[in-house]
């Protein structure tokens, strides 16, 4: 069986290594283009490519995956199957219909929940308790298409998308070596999603990451674990962009009096405690303006910061 896989994160390196474990004929991978990366824009390779180079696997990289001279090389090649995993780019119909066992992918939730480019994120930010990784044959929506198979896994109260990308990507590769036999024998029972229970999973937007204090201190550390360690969530301190990449819920909101979300009401080594909407957040790993990222005690020994501060409100909750 010739496999195409596609895919361009890190989540999706398991999944293409699982291939090869298991003796299937990897023909061509798949990925996006190298793009600029870091302060000095310097032309990166996604860590998809670097591992099939690695494997000594050809690789292409369309620009857009729809057209025609894209299509027509995957068509040369004549895959049985196309498997996909986070390749960032929908694929056309005519892509869809070349391999005579259809094209599957490996998706980052509990399909028909999350559906979209951000699952792994919004998840957390979202609060959930569980996400998981669905297979499923792919069709021209936004993964629209009927299951194959999923596999359920926990969110732990101090997980962050880090260490959510690293579970799920281990768990979809290990669904994707259980599902791929009956696949291949036809004995896959693809199941349709419920379009009604469908809820969406958008990239993430510059506002997504703007801290909102008149929310909870539990919506907000939802947020900042779903934001970590890629963007980061960021409110503002006299005016300058500053960063939190840790914190924790506090629940004495007595203590905060009559204090405004925002306020900082403490700030010693154990962090900076600031009142929100519902209770208090304790910030304990934060990135002020032009500065690396550190401890908020760290920090704290040569800063003026002091109980009365305030962080400067994102806008309305």
């Amino acid at each position: 069986m010739r496999i195409v896989f596609m895919g361009t994160p890190d989540f999706a390196v398991p999944s293409l290594k699982l291939l090869l474990e298991q003796n299937y004929e990897v023909a061509a991978v798949v990925t996006q283009p190298d793009r600029p990366k870091g302060r000095k824009k310097t032309l990166t390779p996604p860590p998809v490519k670097e591992a099939a180079l690695s494997l000594g696997l050809p690789v292409l990289q369309p620009e857009r995956m729809r057209s025609p001279e894209a299509v027509a090389a995957i068509a040369e090649i004549a895959p049985d199957l196309i498997v996909t995993a986070a390749y960032g780019q929908i694929l056309p119909k005519a892509l869809l219909d070349i391999p005579r066992l259809g094209c599957i992918n490996v998706h980052g939730s509990l399909l028909p929940k999350y559906r979209g480019g951000a699952p792994i994120q919004r998840s957390i930010i979202n609060g959930e308790s569980k996400t998981g990784v669905t297979i499923m044959y792919m069709a021209e929506g936004l993964d629209t298409g009927d299951m194959i198979s999923a596999v359920e896994v926990p969110i732990e109260d101090s997980d962050t998308a880090g260490t959510m990308f690293e579970k799920l990507s281990a768990a979809g590769a290990e669904l994707l070596g259980a599902t791929l036999p009956s696949i291949l024998s036809g004995d896959a029972k693809a199941v349709p999603q419920q379009q009604e229970l469908a809820t969406y999973a958008p990239n993430l937007t510059r506002e997504d990451e703007r801290i909102k204090w008149g929310r909870s201190a539990r919506a907000i550390y939802n947020q900042v674990r779903g934001l970590s360690p890629m963007a980061g969530a960021f409110t503002f301190l006299n005016g300058e962009v500053f960063k939190v990449w840790g914190c924790q819920p506090v629940n004495d909101a007595a203590s905060a009096g009559e204090a405004l979300p925002g306020t900082v009401l403490s700030a010693d080594g154990a962090g900076i405690a600031v009142q929100t909407g519902e209770g208090v957040l304790l910030l304990t790993e934060i990135q002020p303006a032009g500065k690396r990222a550190m401890t908020a005690a760290e920090w704290l020994k040569g800063s003026r910061l002091a109980a009365g501060a305030s962080f400067e409100d994102g806008g309305a909750a």
